[in-house]
């Protein structure tokens, strides 16, 4: 009887070990795979971040060419200067917009599939989350400007553009008080553009860094 006992309890405590093992296994094979994809998710990360930092950098160029642009283009507006009509080029690259569009699918994805808490290091996490916190922020001074052209600036240029002047060289907009007042805007808005853009390439080395070194 006893040795039937023994048996018994031998036969369970040898399942119980395979039980065990195999749910060693099966949890160090898991968390492999969610090693795996951590990792992969941060390269990803890393890549976009690295190509908004590119398109970035890109946009403050051009913000600093508009810039210059107008500081020649706005002492000659509202004035009888002739040369006015020789730079009125010029203004049409100001007219032109710099979006920027961040690339942040990587990050949705693992906010929107609960994949965010693979990220086993706070500080790195919650680095990811005040990066693109901060692209909302700099989003809305971008769109100062998209305010300032779709309000202002096109419907000036409806009401008070001449092409018929413009092809015979003059320089062809009237009411030049109110196109000088919506080009000041549009400087005004452009520095807080650039001021933004900027802050944006610092918060990408930032987070580039802690990518690096986790």
């Amino acid at each position: 009887m006893k040795k039937g006992i023994r048996y018994a309890l031998g036969e369970i405590l040898i399942v119980i070990i395979g039980i065990t093992i195999a749910f060693s296994m099966n949890k160090c094979a898991d968390d492999r795979k969610d090693n795996a994809l951590r990792l992969q998710y941060l390269s990803n990360i890393k890549s976009d971040i690295e190509t908004d930092k590119k398109n970035l950098e890109a946009n403050f160029e051009a913000i600093g060419k508009k810039i210059q642009n107008l500081n020649e283009i706005l002492p000659l507006i509202n004035t009888d200067n002739p040369e006015k009509a020789a730079i009125r080029h010029k203004m049409y690259d100001v007219f032109t917009s710099t979006p920027f569009f961040p690339k942040d699918i990587t990050y949705q994805t693992m906010i929107n599939s609960g994949d965010f808490k693979l990220i086993d290091d706070f500080d790195l996490k919650a680095a990811i989350e005040t990066h693109y916190s901060n692209y909302k922020i700099m989003l809305k001074d971008y769109e100062r400007l998209e305010i300032i052209h779709k309000e202002y600036l096109g419907r000036y240029m409806i009401d008070n553009s001449d092409f018929d002047a413009m092809r015979q060289g003059a320089f062809g907009y009237s009411n030049e008080k109110l196109l000088k007042n919506i080009l000041q805007s549009i400087n005004g808005a452009l520095y807080i553009k650039s001021n933004a853009t900027e802050r944006g390439i610092k918060n990408c080395d930032s987070l580039l860094t802690k990518l690096n070194d986790y």
